[in-house]
Formats: structure tokens, C-alpha cells, sequence
């Protein structure tokens, strides 16, 4: 045991000395540190700008306004709906349109927020009773902002406005901002419903749908007061709306959200097992072929044996990739308890499936199992090349073999699917780890886990066995490449004679 520690800390330092380790150990510190920066600069918070030309006298343009108006209002209303429901600031004014989450905001609704003040009086009310380690609000920001018509488009014919409107849209002064639409609305409005967009890219079905709600609603009243019926009397048939009562659950509580953050941390387990296994895996395979290209293994065998050697091996090896998890999960949980904003809010609730023995218990044994039975392919090749290019013949297979098969099961998982694909990885040694740690967070029968889990104890004993044989045998025959049957009596017989 003593000279497998030896190996085994001389493998430690001699990959955590290399300088990949440490850009990729990086990695992922990098990765929460800069998201929430490209993030804010890859999103779009520009308004897209409305050009609209109402021949009628301007109402038409007035109510389209509005509409835009009331449209961020209701947004507004709605997401500060949630974040008070997430965060439960509902004492903050309980009489107030955002306390209350049962229902789609309405005009009058509308109308008391912007009577009370609108999101700066929500805001001010919501800080008194939030706590300091509430993350704060950050208001919704308008679609659309409707700018003065030029007098030179204002001007044209109708029939050739839309030339003119070009302009506008495609500006030929790379300086100038372009308009992203422009609405003609004619002055036979009315008797003819017939109106110009003209769009700088595909236009937004929400614009779409915003412009033909309220010119609708507006040749729904002109017909109705041709048909005799007072101003008044269409104007109010025009607003009539029913009032939905809408029970939705709170932020990650529905059952398909609140599944997928439960799957988080699994997933999370099962795609690090994957990752580390590679490149950790890699490392060790690289140093083995250096030592056996440069001769050195001659020096080492003198003083330990074969099986000392491969085990020493292992173990630096696991405890390289357990080093660098256990830094990627400071990481985030330091993201996660220490910062503000959506990172930490999803890493929080993901943590559930630790509250749960068992599941702990589970996702510690696949996991340090899972390592050591996917380690020892790494070691086999390692002790069958005497070159990275040999190497690289056996990694690519192996590689492929594992990644692709796992790469389609956390689609699977992330996607709801629990098919015969994932039914028959779980069973597979070479992929249990990975399927059982990836289905903790969408639920696993408990015999499943056990048999599956016994399974895997099984055959990753017996792959040491073969493997400890086989890299003997390949140790003491350096500069043979060996082919399947020749691995194959390797294992039977582990170097002796046969």
C-alpha cells in the first residue's frame, strides 16, 4: 500500500503540475464569472421604433400608442407578480394589482397601477419589507417606441410612400439609426380596411397582433355606429373582455419545472463524471506513453511492481478529477449562496435532491465507482501504447463509445423522455454511472438503483482484475503491438505463461 501512495502522489504532481490542468480547472470559474457580462452585452434592450402615418387625423396612431403603453404595463404587472411570488413580498401592499397572481391583468388593473404609481411606487414599497439578500428587480422593458413622423415621409402620395419609407428602414448613413417599421393607416380608413406595414427584417407576430387588435377594435366600432348604436354604446362593446381566473404555480413550482431544476444537480453530477473522466483520463494515458517512449518504466518497475504501478496510477488519477469537482462545486456554490441574479437563483432550488440521504448516498457511489470502472480503460490503452499516435488509435473508440450514447441520454433527461434507450444504459456497466446519476433528479425505482448499482460493483471488480493482468503482460512485452487475441490471452493469463 505504501508503494501505491508513492505512485499514486507522483501522479497527483505530476499532472496538477501541468499548465492544461490548470486552464481547464479554470474553466468554469471563468464560465460564472463572465456569463452574467456577455449576457448583458449579447442582449438586445433597444426598442424596435415605430413609424406610424395615420391619415385619419391621428386617433388611429393615438390608440396603437396605447396599446404598446398598456401591453408594458401588463408585462410589468406581470413580472413583478412573479418576483414578489418568488421572493413572497406579497405584505409589501396586499392590495396592490402585483400581490395578486390568479388571474390576467385587465384595463382596470392597469389602470389602478399606473393611479398608484406605476413600477417606481411598486418598487419603493417592495424595498421597505425585502431583506438585503433579495436580488432586485429589474423592470421590463418597452417593446416598441413609436418616434414623430418626418414631414418628408409625412408628405409623400400613398403611392409612394413605401420607396420613401426605405430610407427610413435601410438608411444609407451608417450613423443613423434605422426605423424597424413603418404603418400607413390611408384616410378611407374605415370604408376600406386596408393599411401598409413595411418591416426592416420579418415583422413580430407580437406587433402584428398588437396593430390588428386595435385597428379591429376600431372598425368593429365604425360599423356598429353605422348600424345606428351610439358612440358610447360601441366604444364599450369594443372593450368588452372576459376576466380570467388563472392558476399557474410559483417560479419552479410547476411539475415539469420544478423536475427539470430538481434534474440540475444530477445532471450536472452525471456531464462533471464525464468531463473530469476525459480529461484526467487523458492526462494519465499521456504520462504512461511518455514514460514508456522515454524508457523510464524500466526505472519505476525496478522498484515497484506491475499491479502497484497501475494502482498508484488510479488512484492519482481519481483524486486529480475528484480535486478538480470538488473545485467546480466551490464554484457554484459560491454562485449560488454569495451572488445575486438568475444563476443563483436556479443553483438554490437545484440543491433540493440533497436533502435526501439517500439520494446523496447514491450519486457519492455511482460516481467514485463509475470513476474507477471508465479509469481502467484508460489504463489499459495506456499500457498497450508505446506512442501517443498508438494511443490516440485506441482513445478515439473508446471515446466515442462513451460520449455519444451519454450525450443522447441527457437530451433524453432534459426533454422529459424515460424510453428503452435509457431503460437499457442504466443496465449497461460501461454507462450506469452516467444514466443513474442523470435519472436521480427525474425519479428512479429503488431496485433499479440497488441492482443496477450491484451490477456495476461487479463488473468494475472484474475489470480490475483483467485489466491489472493486462497491463502486466503489456508492461513486460513493450514494443509488441498486441491484437485482440493477443489482449485477450494478456487478460487470461496476465504475462505468465500460458
Amino acid at each position: 500500500m505504501k508503494n501505491i501512495l508513492i505512485v499514486a502522489a507522483r501522479e497527483f504532481r505530476q499532472i496538477t503540475a501541468m499548465r492544461s490542468f490548470w486552464l481547464t480547472l479554470l474553466i468554469l470559474p471563468a464560465a460564472l464569472s463572465l456569463g452574467p457580462i456577455a449576457q448583458r452585452f449579447l442582449s438586445d434592450d433597444t426598442s424596435d421604433r415605430v413609424i406610424v402615418i395615420d391619415r385619419t387625423g391621428g386617433a388611429e396612431a393615438s390608440s396603437i400608442e396605447q396599446r404598446f403603453a398598456s401591453d408594458l404595463d401588463r408585462r410589468q404587472l406581470q413580472k413583478l407578480s412573479r418576483y414578489v411570488q418568488r421572493h413572497k413580498l406579497e405584505k409589501a401592499d396586499p392590495t396592490a394589482p402585483w400581490a395578486s397572481h390568479d388571474r390576467w391583468y385587465t384595463a382596470a388593473d392597469i389602470a389602478q397601477f399606473r393611479a398608484s404609481g406605476g413600477v417606481k411606487a411598486a418598487l419603493a414599497r417592495i424595498n421597505r419589507v425585502k431583506s438585503s439578500e433579495t436580488p432586485d428587480y429589474e423592470p421590463a422593458r418597452p417593446s416598441y417606441e413609436v418616434i414623430a413622423t418626418p414631414p418628408a415621409l409625412a408628405n409623400h402620395p400613398d403611392d409612394r410612400i413605401g420607396d420613401a419609407a426605405q430610407a427610413y428602414l435601410e438608411p444609407a448613413d451608417d450613423k443613423a439609426r434605422p426605423v424597424d417599421y413603418v404603418l400607413l393607416i390611408p384616410r378611407e380608413f374605415g370604408a376600406s380596411p386596408i393599411v401598409r406595414l413595411w418591416a426592416r427584417s420579418e415583422a413580430r407576430p407580437g406587433f402584428v397582433t398588437a396593430v390588428q387588435d386595435v385597428l379591429t377594435r376600431d372598425l368593429r366600432s365604425r360599423f356598429l355606429q353605422g348600424q345606428g348604436v351610439s358612440p358610447q354604446a360601441a366604444q364599450a362593446a369594443g372593450a368588452i373582455a372576459p376576466a380570467l381566473s388563472i392558476s399557474s404555480p410559483p417560479p419552479g413550482g410547476g411539475a415539469r419545472e420544478a423536475m427539470l431544476v430538481r434534474s440540475i444537480l444530477p445532471l450536472a453530477a452525471s456531464y462533471l463524471l464525464m468531463m473530469s473522466l476525459m480529461l484526467s483520463g487523458s492526462w494519465m494515458l499521456q504520462g504512461t506513453v511518455e514514460e514508456r517512449s522515454n524508457k523510464l518504466l524500466e526505472t519505476v518497475l525496478a522498484c515497484v511492481s506491475p499491479e502497484e504501478l497501475m494502482y498508484g496510477k488510479l488512484l492519482g488519477t481519481i483524486g486529480v478529477g475528484l480535486s478538480m469537482i470538488l473545485a467546480w462545486t466551490a464554484c457554484g456554490a459560491i454562485a449560488g449562496y454569495a451572488t445575486h441574479g438568475v444563476i443563483a437563483d436556479l443553483i438554490r432550488p437545484a440543491l433540493a435532491p440533497l436533502t435526501s440521504p439517500g439520494t446523496i448516498i447514491a450519486m457519492i457511489y455511482f460516481f467514485l465507482v463509475g470513476y474507477v470502472a471508465v479509469s481502467v480503460l484508460f489504463l489499459a490503452i495506456g499500457g498497450m501504447s508505446d506512442s501517443m499516435r498508438e494511443a490516440q488509435g485506441y482513445l478515439m473508440p473508446v471515446m466515442l463509445a462513451i460520449l455519444m450514447p451519454v450525450t443522447f441520454l441527457l437530451q433524453a433527461i432534459v426533454a422529459g423522455h424515460t424510453g428503452v434507450l435509457v431503460e437499457v444504459l442504466t443496465w449497461v456497466p460501461l454507462w450506469t454511472p452516467f444514466t443513474v446519476l442523470a435519472r436521480l433528479g427525474m425519479g428512479i425505482p429503488t431496485w433499479e438503483v440497488i441492482g443496477s448499482g450491484l451490477l456495476l460493483a461487479v463488473f468494475t471488480a472484474g475489470s480490475l482484475v483483467l485489466v491489472a493482468r493486462l497491463f502486466r503482460a503489456s508492461l513486460l512485452a513493450q514494443g509488441q503491438r498486441p491484437n485482440l487475441g493477443e489482449v485477450i490471452a494478456r487478460m487470461r493469463h496476465g504475462g505468465e505463461p500460458g
